[in-house]
């Protein structure tokens, strides 16, 4: 038994866990630069999408066993409670991947609200509260230069997604051509040619149009009866998912300022610091997809800037293991000096 147990904790030992974390960030770095551009003309492949799931899910899978072997010490300096939040984030992400991955790649469609929705947002309650358990354990006195940093943060925050989800042209918003736009754009010759014709022959099509098969009617049927009644009862919820959405990346990117205050020097600030540096990359890629959704008609998920969310996980994973490896080194330490 003894056995089985030193050789997990050289397999999850810092130097193990921090090489994988890089080699898995530089492979998800190379598999989005290479293939997150498709052809011209062309979608991007099934496996593509495959592939960022596979590298996404397995960074914050790898995150929420960490965080929870965290929780599960009793030698965790900076408190238990502080890594059961930070990986039950972690895992509420994983969990909504799952859902939005079965809705885009099983099923085809892009709900604009999905049962994922809502683990991505406990995603935000969980990481927020526990970067704030972690500042309020510091017991701070900001100084007013500090205070003045987070407040110009949060107003910045508040800009990037006034311009980003908020402020959408309404020519992007509406989608709908107008009438008069077809006249417009008509060609002189094309309007003298039709003068020059008998009045039927110039209101009447020149060639008359085959009737375009509706394929909607068979998209849906290859969707099941409960999730097509899932995504209709979620539907209206999508504009206050939205503002959720907005208030949740504000509050990552402030606590992620705190953080970085709180922790900024000391023997076990260096973790603390991956970790406010994992919730800038969940930020960066959250606006990125914000703006993507709001301003690229059609767009597609697999864009190079959702590569920081792969990033995110993979801090994290390094944050939860250097302040495990910290905290075990200071208990022995302490135990040799007694």
């Amino acid at each position: 038994m003894k056995k089985s147990t030193n050789s997990a904790s050289q397999l999850l030992s810092l130097q193990n866990i921090v090489i994988a974390a890089v080699v898995w960030g530089v492979l998800s770095l190379l598999f989005f630069l290479l293939f997150s551009v498709p052809l011209p003309g062309e979608d991007l492949p099934g496996w593509y999408s495959v592939g960022t799931y596979f590298l996404e899910e397995i960074a914050f899978l790898f995150a929420t066993l960490l965080c929870f072997r965290n929780w599960r010490s009793s030698q965790i300096v900076s408190g238990r409670n502080v890594w059961f939040l930070l990986g039950a984030g972690m895992l509420s992400y994983f969990i909504g991947n799952l859902f939005l991955m079965y809705w885009e790649l099983v099923l085809g469609k892009s709900p604009e609200v999905s049962p994922g929705d809502f683990f991505f947002l406990l995603t935000y309650v969980f990481l927020g509260s526990g970067m704030f358990l972690a500042v309020a354990s510091r017991r701070l006195n900001l100084m007013l230069g500090q205070y003045g940093i987070i407040a110009g943060i949060a107003l910045l925050g508040v800009l990037i997604a006034y311009f980003t989800a908020i402020a959408v042209p309404e020519e992007l918003d509406m989608g709908v051509v107008e009438p008069n736009a077809i006249e417009q754009v008509q060609s002189p010759d094309a309007a003298a040619t039709n003068e020059a014709l008998p009045p039927d022959a110039a209101t009447a099509p020149a060639v008359e149009p085959t009737p375009a098969e509706d394929t909607a009617p068979e998209a849906e049927a290859n969707v099941p009866g409960w999730a097509q009644a899932v995504e209709n009862l979620l539907a209206p919820l999508a504009g206050i998912v939205g503002w959720l959405y907005i208030l949740g990346d504000l509050v990552l990117l402030v606590m992620a300022t705190a953080l970085l205050l709180a922790f900024w020097g000391g023997r076990f600030s260096l973790s603390w610091r991956f970790i406010a540096a994992a919730a800038f990359c969940f930020y960066i890629a959250d606006i990125w997809f914000n703006y993507a959704t709001s301003y690229i008609e059609d767009y597609e998920t697999g864009a190079l800037p959702e590569v920081f969310w792969i990033f995110s996980g993979i801090l994290v994973s390094v944050g939860a293991a250097l302040e495990y490896d910290l905290s075990t080194r200071s208990r022995r330490n302490l135990r040799r000096r007694t």
